[in-house]
């Protein structure tokens, strides 16, 4: 397999339908899922948790019904967590508002919005359910209409069955 600059950061690199997923692991757990765009080239999984995120990754890609299980490394402030914890009970096909998210918390919609946008587990922790009040919002801390990351959120969206984002 041919190297690519930036795969080094990754245990492993698995196809996607927008491109890619680099996943990282770190002392038996899995410390980052990111976006990639389509140039990034596959790479075997390096150990055992990134060998099985990447099952279920494809299988998520092929199924929107197909469990995300894997083992996490404790990251984010305790409210990124609470934040995250609320976004994980959108059910699959359902989509949220940040006002929504803050609302269930206690807190205030900019804030959820930070807090999603940090998010280390894309899919995993499904921030991409959660939209602004009059449509799509960011994703990842991006909000170019035509960008790569809100190309990403339309086609989960999409593949979930919450569609109308397009």
């Amino acid at each position: 397999m041919k190297k690519q600059q930036g795969s080094e950061l990754f245990t492993a690199i698995v196809a996607a339908p927008f491109g890619a997923m680099g996943v990282r692991t770190e002392h038996g757990l899995l410390r980052e899922l990111v976006y990639l765009p389509p140039h990034f080239l596959e790479k075997d999984a390096q150990d055992a948790v990134s060998a099985q995120a990447c099952v279920q990754l494809a299988r998520y890609f092929d199924d929107p019904d197909a469990p995300l299980d894997l083992p996490l490394a404790e990251i984010g402030s305790v409210y990124q967590q609470k934040v995250w914890a609320a976004i994980a009970q959108i059910p699959r096909g359902q989509v949220r508002t940040y006002g929504d998210v803050a609302r269930f918390i206690g807190s205030a919609p900019r804030a959820v919005g930070q807090a999603c946008g940090a998010n280390w587990f894309p899919l995993v922790i499904p921030c991409h359910r959660v939209t602004a009040a009059g449509g799509l919002g960011g994703f990842s801390h991006h909000d170019d209409a035509d960008g790569f990351h809100l190309g990403v959120k339309r086609w989960l969206l999409a593949h979930e069955g919450a569609g109308g984002y397009a």
